[in-house]
């Protein structure tokens, strides 16, 4: 399950030029579209979407090469299991400082991160499975292409400073994870669990309702002395 490609040869040039295109042009579209305002956000949202789909069907490595297999599971559980515990500690300083915020029902967590979850899964897919499997076809050393990798998945939640800083931790753990277990699933667990924690456990207005790009910088905080209003099914800010 090596992606690199040879250096120097007519078909490994004409490989790193089409993985370049294909990043350059899916990174660039996914940028747009955080940076976007409504509503031709949503058209960019398709456009990336369609890029990032295309792309992948035709330079399609095989699902075992995107770390979609058996192996390497177990081997990397570690790594949910590690989320676990930094998710138990995040709740329990946030029950002590009341800045926990979570649903009162199973519907409630449903709707308030059902889709957020599996949103972590497709991110989990471009960062693995799209940038880090591109790079490695562009710089000749993994550990290179581990980290830049990180780094782009990182630069895509400026200027949320703690999402920006947060992601560049985990995407360079994650990269390094899945260069040794070629596993994705766990890794989606991770973020998943990862994710949700901060997001109900950081106030709102200190994140920013977890907000990127052009997000980030329209959020409006409850005006002073205006309670905050919260959805007592799914725990989530009004």
């Amino acid at each position: 399950m090596d992606d690199a490609v040879e250096f120097g040869t007519d078909a490994g040039r004409r490989g790193r030029w089409l993985a370049l295109v294909e990043l350059c042009v899916g990174y660039g579209l996914i940028v747009a579209t955080v940076w976007t305002p409504r509503p031709a956000q949503a058209w960019l949202w398709w456009a990336s979407a369609l890029w990032i789909a295309a792309s992948t069907c035709w330079s399609f490595p095989g699902w075992q090469a995107m770390g979609f297999r058996r192996g390497g599971f177990v081997a990397s559980l570690w790594v949910v299991a590690l989320a676990a515990v930094v998710s138990a500690a995040a709740l329990a300083i946030a029950i002590q400082l009341h800045t926990l915020r979570i649903p009162h029902t199973v519907k409630g967590w449903v709707l308030a991160w059902g889709g957020y979850t599996v949103w972590s899964f497709v991110q989990q897919f471009l960062l693995q499975g799209y940038f880090l499997f591109r790079l490695l076809r562009l710089l000749p050393r993994r550990e290179a292409a581990a980290v830049t990798a990180a780094a782009i998945f990182a630069a895509a939640h400026l200027p949320n400073p703690l999402l920006t800083v947060v992601t560049l931790i985990w995407g360079t753990t994650a990269c390094f994870v899945f260069l040794r277990c070629r596993n994705v699933y766990t890794l989606m667990l991770t973020h998943a669990i990862l994710g949700v924690s901060l997001a109900i456990t950081v106030p709102g207005p200190v994140i920013h309702n977890m907000r990127v790009g052009i997000g980030y910088l329209r959020y409006r905080q409850p005006a002073k002395g205006k309670p905050m209003l919260i959805d007592p099914q799914t725990g989530r800010v009004l």
